[in-house]
């Protein structure tokens, strides 16, 4: 089985920075993608931002040039850094993995994280 464990969420003002992170852990052979979502309340989960194990990145336009998400391959986690947050950021965020268990066995599960809360408030 396999773990997701989200940290860095809280709350900040309008313009702040705060960095998530999640840390997979388990019967890991790769991960092939990592990706963080987030949820507002009474809105369906969007995906903000992936990242592949190649280091490919794309990201929601509504985060562009704000949102940098990066991996530690070799700690199997993944980290947010979220610049000049606004209000409309506030949401749960959860870190989301497809990930490959086997060395001989090309099959892959998707995980999720518990989820963290972001802020953004004065």
């Amino acid at each position: 089985q396999v773990q997701l464990v989200e940290s860095g969420g809280g709350l900040v003002e309008p313009g702040g920075s705060l960095r998530l992170s999640c840390a997979a852990s388990g019967r890991i052979f790769s991960i092939v993608v990592m990706n963080w979502y987030r949820q507002a309340p009474g809105k369906q989960r969007e995906l903000v931002t992936a990242i592949t194990s190649g280091g490919s990145t794309n990201y929601a336009d509504s985060v562009k040039g704000r949102f940098t998400i990066s991996r530690d391959n070799a700690k199997n986690t993944v980290y947010l850094q979220m610049n000049s947050l606004q209000p409309e950021d506030t949401a749960v965020y959860y870190c989301n993995a497809k990930i490959r268990a086997l060395k001989f066995d090309s099959r892959t599960d998707t995980y999720w994280g518990q989820g963290t809360q972001v802020t953004v408030s004065s």
